[in-house]
């Protein structure tokens, strides 16, 4: 649980960071698009020419850095929930089922994501090893993709050993019948 919310407390402190960079950014853009403007230029053509010179505007290469963030903190959050079962779940159904088929339904579940979640890691560790091999770099402000890919790998891997030893408690609940980890809520729909 420790490691768990590390890692939320990790992808909560980029997605701030991404949230002021967006701020810096269109505060940027839009200030540039003020001082490039008719009244800024005929009033004070100066002051104008000064604050861009100093390089006024949005911050450059902003996409690419909120793309590899918000993927990093998609991953960071991801052990957390997934131990402590806050999925959305949307359970018209399921509410009415008798105890039995809800903890086999909860043990398949479990077993399921945690190899869904291996498969991802898989993916996005083979998708890195790619991207270093070709040493492709982003468009903009040209900082190597794979860096992206290795942090949320990294998350990724996090989750997956999550979701394993989620699955494993989920197994062991159902063929003894007794509740060790808690059943969760999820957030409902």
């Amino acid at each position: 649980m420790g490691l768990a919310r590390f890692w939320a407390i990790m992808g909560g402190f980029v997605l701030t960071g991404l949230v002021l960079l967006i701020c810096v950014s269109v505060a940027g853009r839009a200030l540039n698009g003020f001082l490039n403007g008719d009244f800024m230029t005929s009033v004070a053509p100066g002051l104008s020419a000064w604050l861009l010179g100093l390089g006024i505007g949005p911050v450059n290469g902003d996409f690419e850095l909120v793309e590899a963030g918000v993927a990093f903190a998609i991953f960071a959050f991801l052990p957390l929930c997934q131990l402590t079962n806050g999925h959305a779940a949307v359970d018209i159904f399921a509410n009415q089922f008798p105890r039995w088929l809800d903890r086999t339904l909860r043990t398949l579940t479990e077993v399921l994501f945690a190899a869904i979640l291996i498969l991802i890691a898989e993916r996005l560790y083979d998708g890195m090893m790619s991207k270093m091999r070709f040493g492709e770099t982003t468009f903009l402000i040209q900082f190597p993709i794979w860096w992206a890919y290795a942090a949320s790998f990294a998350g990724s891997v996090m989750t997956a050993l999550v979701a394993v030893y989620v699955a494993a408690v989920r197994v062991a609940e159902y063929v003894t019948g007794r509740d060790m980890l808690p059943a969760g809520e999820g957030a409902e729909h």
